[in-house]
Parts: structure tokens; sequence; C-alpha cells
């Protein structure tokens, strides 16, 4: 029920560049890939050479990784089909909420009663699914180390913020259905913006330390060299920190996140432990990019205008879609939580057919910030080395359209080539200038 939870929380984060390095494989060094230098230099060829690097078991290995999630997609969208199912049939969920009604005289308490059982019920059906798509299958391709425990006491954790958060903002949804009628979708898409502002406002400070541990980065040659590169980009920082991400997976990522007050340049640890200089200033410089072009502001206003445009899909199909199979479900009306497992159910095939579109939008700003990261670290071949490391868990080398529907990132390959035609342009005896 991924897709279905996403939907409606995938306010709760804007993800950063991650990158990993874990079988020896991605270990070796690629330094002598671009081969040539000045005139000699041929970005295609360079391109290809870095790619040579990682074959075998380990290319094989990523490839049927990133290839099986095709196939998640769908079976996210059919489980979540399933918990709907369960949810509406003989009228349960009409029984829910008539239970809430006795519990208070308040629509907006009685809302947010339900919305907060429906997450919790949800969570626990969906809990065998979750169990192997985010801890079996990555423990089986060696993309994580946190034991189940660990890793069960995180998923409480966000269990627990989805409650409350999703509570509150259902909760404000179907009080615009009440006001509003079939106009709910406009103002649903406003505040679903909003909503998206506030949790990447207090993410860094109240969320993120639920998860992981946060302090001052000690190593002062490091710190220095980002703080002097965000400084030639106009940003001003006073630390950057780090994160233990080993305790969840071996991951490296790095984020610039937060607004205003709270923003923050934030390692992970495994980044340190693994990534050389200029593979971290190429990681940082891309986050960099992400924060100095403003895309978290268009991809709350781009992200909430596709979710508009699915509360407008729900509001035309659900009458349709009860007249033909609600016999028996309980449901009042458009304005009755007691349809929310249709509402999510609706909004998880919506999602799913609008792949293409949501990566594209992703994939379009990554590049950008890939672009400014670029002129940013000047480390085109750090960048290179730490995107091969990113492929032990994404394809190296998609066809286009794959790539197009399939990819939220731009693939290595157009990462490699757009690191290699910039060092082609930068280049002057060998040195970039």
């Amino acid at each position: 029920m991924r897709k279905a939870m996403a939907a409606a929380a995938a306010f709760l984060v804007l993800a950063g560049m991650a990158l990993v390095l874990g079988h020896p494989a991605w270990a070796q060094t690629a330094a002598d890939a671009a081969a040539g230098t000045g005139a000699h230099f041929d970005p295609k060829d360079a391109t290809e050479a870095y790619l040579a690097t990682v074959s075998g078991t380990a290319r094989a290995q990523s490839d049927a990784y990133f290839e099986g999630g095709y196939w998640l997609i769908l079976w996210d969208t059919v489980y979540s089909l399933g918990v709907a199912w369960l949810l509406l049939r003989k009228g349960f969920s009409a029984r829910v909420r008539d239970w809430c009604e006795r519990r208070s005289r308040r629509r907006f308490l009685q809302t947010f009663l339900f919305a907060a059982i429906y997450v919790l019920l949800s969570s626990l059906i969906t809990l065998p699914w979750m169990v192997y798509t985010g801890f079996i299958r990555e423990h089986q391709y060696g993309l994580a180390n946190q034991s189940f425990l660990g890793w069960l006491a995180d998923k409480a954790i966000g269990m627990g913020i989805s409650v409350v958060a999703l509570g509150l903002f259902i909760a404000v949804i179907y009080a615009l259905v009440r006001k509003t009628g079939a106009r709910w979708w406009l103002w649903g898409t406003g505040i679903t913006a909003a909503f998206f502002a506030v949790v990447i406002l207090i993410s860094p400070v109240f969320i993120a330390p639920l998860f992981n541990d946060y302090e001052p980065l000690k190593d002062q040659k490091v710190e220095q060299a980002i703080l002097t590169m965000a400084r030639e980009q106009g940003a001003v920082f006073d630390h950057v920190y780090v994160y233990n991400e080993s305790k969840q997976s071996d991951r490296i990522t790095a984020n610039v996140s937060g607004l205003f007050g709270t923003k923050r340049i934030s390692l992970a640890d495994n980044l340190l432990k693994r990534g050389t200089l200029p593979e971290i200033k190429a990681v940082v410089g891309h986050e960099l990019g992400h924060y100095m072009l403003g895309h978290v502001y268009w991809l709350i206003l781009e992200l909430s205008a596709v979710l508009g445009a699915g509360y407008l899909f729900i509001t035309l199909a659900y009458p349709r879609v009860v007249a033909r199979w609600g016999q028996g479900w309980g449901l009042r009306g458009l304005d009755d939580m007691a349809n929310l497992p249709l509402m999510f159910a609706l909004l998880s095939v919506y999602m799913m057919v609008m792949t293409p579109v949501t990566n594209s939008i992703t994939r379009h700003e990554e590049a950008a910030a890939d672009a400014y990261g670029l002129n940013a670290a000047r480390e085109p071949d750090g960048f290179a080395t730490i995107t091969l490391k990113l492929a032990q868990y994404r394809k190296l080398a998609p066809g286009p359209i794959e790539e197009m529907i399939f990819y939220d990132h731009p693939s290595a390959k157009s990462r490699i080539r757009m690191a290699m035609d910039w060092k082609a342009a930068h280049i002057k005896g060998g040195a970039a200038q």
C-alpha cells in the first residue's frame, strides 16, 4: 500500500541524493576511465569507460534490483486495493464511522479519530508487504544492515507520526468537502501545498532526529571545503551536520533541508567513511543546487498540482465506483468519512498511472541540480565515481523510454555523460578551469 500512503504523505519527504557503496565491485577506482585530456578528451568514450568499470555480477544485481521495482509499483497498487476492499466490505468502515460519531459531536474530531484509526489499521494490514519490500528485499540485495527490531521500531515511529499528521490533514480535507462540495479539490490543492511546506519546515528539527542522531561535523577540512563552496554560491551556513545513516544502511546520502531558520547541510556518516573529498563536494554541490534553484518550492507547487488533479479524479470517479460496487458498503456521500479507504484506493490507482509524470518532474529538477553541482564543486570525476556507487541499487544504462517512465533521477549513463561534457568544456591542459 506504499503508493496509497505515499500519495497522501508524499509530503513527509523531499529526498536528497542517495548514493551507495558496499560491494567490492563498486569500490574499484575509475580514475583512469576518463582517459585523455585537452583536445584528446572524448566525453562519449570517457562515459563508456566509466560504465565499463561496473560489470558482471555487480551490474546484473543492480539491474535486477531496479527492474524488480517496476513490478513493485503495480503490486503496491494491487495491495492497496486489497486493503480498501477489506476495510469497506460488509460495511466495516461505516461501522467504524458510526462508532466515531458516538464518541464526539464535533465533525472535525469525528473525522480525525476515524482517520487515525484508518491509518493505524491500514498500516498494520500493510505490514507484511512492507516487511518484504522494506526489509527482506533490501537485505537480499545488500542495501540494508538494520536488525528487524530496529527496522520495526523506525516503522512504529513513522506510523505514530502518520497517525497524527495524516489524521489532521484528512480531517481538514473532509471539512473542505463538507463546506465546498464538488469544488473541494481546488481548495484541497492549496491545503496540500501548505501541508507540504509545514512538514518540510519542521522535518529537520522535529522529525529527522527521531530516526537518527545529528551532530556537528568534526572533520574541519571537509567542513571548510563545504562551507567555502556554499559561500561561493551565495549560501551561508554556520555548520555542517553528520547523522548516523549507518544505523539503517550503507547508503551514502546528503541533503540541504528545511526552510528559513531550519535549513541545514547534513551528511550521512557513510558518505564521510566511503567518499573522497571530491565525491563529497560533488554530492553537496548537487544538494546546494536544489537549495539555490528553489527546487523545494517548485516541488511543493508541482506535486501539489499533481495531487490536486488526483482529487478531481476522485470526485469524478467516486459516484461511479460506489454505484457499481458499493452496495453493502454503507457509504452516504462524498463527504462521508467512511469512504476514506475508497478515496485512498482511487488515489493509489491515479498515482500509479501518473508515475511517468511525477518521475519526470523530479528527474528534471535532479538534472538541473546536477548541472549546478558540477559548476559549484568543479569535480566532474568525483561526480562520475560517486554516480557509479549509486549504481548498486539503480540500473546504469536504461533505454530512453525506460528512463522516462521509471527514473526519478537521471540514469548513471546520463549523469556521467553530463559530467564528462562539463569536463570537456572546462578542461585546459588537463586541469579544470
